[in-house]
């Protein structure tokens, strides 16, 4: 499900292999995203490329975070309410 960085969904779950909060993180953005029609992509900080370094050093202690339009919604235990708020507010206009 990664894809490069940036990403382009509106939400974004930065994860890492065998983190046991990123399961129940994804699996709350998935049961908030997929009814909202809302698409959502997983970045894993550890994966090598270009990007690696900085991602996980911007994420690394913190994952699972979650972000909607670039705002960062929330990281360890992430607030369904919150994310559901997000998600309706719609993106940002330009």
């Amino acid at each position: 499900m990664p894809e490069t960085y940036p990403p382009t969904s509106r939400v974004v779950l930065f994860t890492r292999p065998g983190c046991h909060l990123c399961d129940g993180a994804r699996d709350l953005v998935r049961r908030v995203c997929e009814p909202a029609g809302v698409g959502w992509v997983e970045v894993d900080v550890d994966a090598p490329g270009p990007d690696a370094g900085p991602l996980r050093e911007e994420y690394g202690e913190l994952v699972p975070v979650v972000e909607v339009d670039g705002v960062r919604q929330g990281y360890w235990y992430l607030d369904e309410e919150r994310l559901r708020r997000a998600v309706a507010a719609g993106p940002p206009r330009s």
